[in-house]
């Protein structure tokens, strides 16, 4: 029994090392072919680099849109004529609302004190009889209150208040910036997959190639008694080695291409008066793109060789 499980792991770890031989001898096919191989490399780089590149694009949108939909906020301006009571009661029906997160209650005398300070003008106001302004309550939204819908309706039905004389939204450039993340990600979307194809296409068409340019070898193998799928290994290979590789590149590509326009960004950020830092490929997004390459290229691989070394019959 344990010679028959011992003769088991021999061919095992035989099965395992003929792999690992053919796995580092399909590199060294590359290197006789550094040309068209490194021709290859680049376009497979570029084709996922550049949905790479977009889906960063797409990352750092919706983190801006994540930030100024934060800023999203609803006043409320009471009537003037608003008692204490009311104030309070109307705090608590706001409080039990899912769409506000955070409420900020402004007194018509606190309102008052804070213009005088900023207008610079606080001796003509002393001038006045009476406190021209209203008590406000600011209503900071909550993550479900800031999609255009939601606080549409929220804004219709603060308008609906008794005590509330005015409720005031900007809506528009809400809207507007949900429709360009949207508008966006469609984009990326489209583009990643006509690029995707394109990397089918090249390690598809380049194999099939390889595979004519060793059609009399492959004739010689079939006819001492090789198997199709020996035969189909090297170049499965290959394309494997295709796509790790040209994984690699698109994922320096994209590297570089966020450190250069970092500094841009930071710069434009502080103009503005933000610190805004652009958003990279975090890790687990740097493994899966390379992840993609390689199995984009072994499922091309994978079909263009076993249809074309089987339509290779020795004469």
């Amino acid at each position: 029994m344990s010679r028959h499980k011992l003769s088991w792991l021999q061919r095992l770890a035989m099965y395992g090392v003929d792999h690992l031989r053919q796995l580092f001898a399909s590199l060294g096919e590359l290197w006789r072919t550094p040309l068209s191989s490194l021709m290859t490399i680049a376009v497979l780089g570029v084709s996922l680099a550049l949905p790479a590149s977009f889906y960063v694009l797409l990352k750092n949108a919706e983190s801006v849109s994540a930030f100024w939909q934060s800023k999203a906020q609803i006043s409320l301006y009471l009537q003037q004529n608003t008692t204490e009571q009311q104030v309070t009661e109307l705090q608590q029906r706001l409080a039990a609302l899912p769409e506000i997160e955070k409420i900020t209650y402004i007194s018509a005398e606190q309102g008052l004190s804070d213009f005088k300070g900023a207008a610079g003008f606080a001796e003509a106001l002393d001038l006045l009889a009476d406190n021209p302004l209203p008590a406000v309550f600011i209503l900071g939204l909550s993550e479900a209150g800031r999609a255009p819908d939601a606080a549409e309706l929220l804004l219709a039905d603060m308008n609906a208040e008794p005590t509330v004389a005015t409720a005031r939204l900007d809506m528009a450039w809400l809207a507007r910036l949900s429709g360009i993340v949207d508008l966006l990600r469609q984009v990326v979307v489209g583009m990643a997959s006509l690029l995707l194809a394109g990397v089918l296409l090249v390690v598809s068409n380049t194999l099939r190639l390889n595979i004519l340019n060793c059609r009399y070898e492959i004739e010689v193998m079939k006819l001492v008694g090789a198997t199709d799928r020996f035969i189909q290994r090297p170049f499965l290979y290959v394309g494997l080695w295709y796509g790790i590789i040209g994984g690699l590149l698109a994922w320096w590509l994209t590297l570089i291409m966020v450190f250069w326009l970092s500094h841009k960004v930071s710069a434009l950020a502080a103009l503005y008066q933000s610190d805004f830092d652009l958003l990279g490929l975090s890790l687990q997004e740097s493994l899966l793109l390379i992840l993609t390459g390689t199995l984009l290229s072994l499922l091309a691989s994978g079909f263009s060789v076993r249809r074309h070394i089987r339509a290779i019959e020795p004469n």
